[in-house]
């Protein structure tokens, strides 16, 4: 998975305090506005929102902001997507979704973050699926993802509830090497940080290697 890092917001880098920062800012909104906004459940009598990530389900306790698996309560949780899941239950603005795609660089300060997206989502998408859109297809497909028909290959699955990512494959040929996108819903912006989209396409092309065997 990819770790947060080589961002401009010197801060982030230090992911335990942006976990209890995160928290923080979690334990001073109204439970029924944050899953109104973020388009999740709250379970009130166990004051527990219920959160899909990719493949996964976690549960959030309010006010702590302690987030684990059910039935799992011994497994511990990546940070990254701790602090992820954090953040998008905060950021959420409870827009609808535009059905626009946009580039990493169109969302704020996107320019400012390109090479760290580069490097942990683009880079390896192309690396591990340039060659091989069958296993792609089918990663993206066993997470519930939907193939689109964008390049030569693609897909289109939820990190979060309102958070669709697309990633894009053009096969390579005699003349040009593979090549790979990863879009979002124009509304992205209103639901986290440009940073943490950096971190999430990263999380994304790993989940698909690690299902696809790679």
């Amino acid at each position: 998975m990819a770790q947060i890092g080589e961002f401009k917001n010197k801060a982030y880098l230090n992911r335990d305090v942006t976990l209890e920062t995160a928290q923080q800012e979690f334990a001073g909104y109204e439970p029924h506005n944050i899953a109104f906004r973020s388009g999740v459940e709250y379970l009130e009598e166990e004051n527990e929102f219920i959160v899909p990530c990719l493949n996964e389900t976690y549960r959030v306790h309010f006010p702590s902001g302690k987030v684990y698996q059910h039935g799992k309560e011994d497994k511990e949780i990546p940070l990254d997507i701790r602090i992820l899941i954090l953040h998008y239950l905060n950021s959420a603005e409870g827009v609808s979704l535009k059905g626009e795609l946009i580039s990493f660089k169109e969302l704020p300060s996107g320019q400012v973050y390109i090479n760290p997206f580069y490097n942990r989502a683009i880079r390896p998408l192309i690396k591990y699926f340039g060659e091989q859109p069958d296993k792609f297809i089918a990663a993206g497909l066993s997470m519930g993802g939907e193939k689109v028909d964008k390049g030569d290959a693609g897909v289109k699955l939820n990190l979060f509830t309102m958070v669709p990512i697309t990633l894009i494959l053009w096969l390579g040929d005699d003349e040009f090497p593979p090549a790979g996108n990863i879009l979002f819903d124009a509304s992205a912006p209103n639901y986290l940080p440009t940073e943490d989209y950096a971190v999430a396409g990263g999380m994304v092309v790993y989940e698909m290697k690690r299902i696809a065997g790679l």
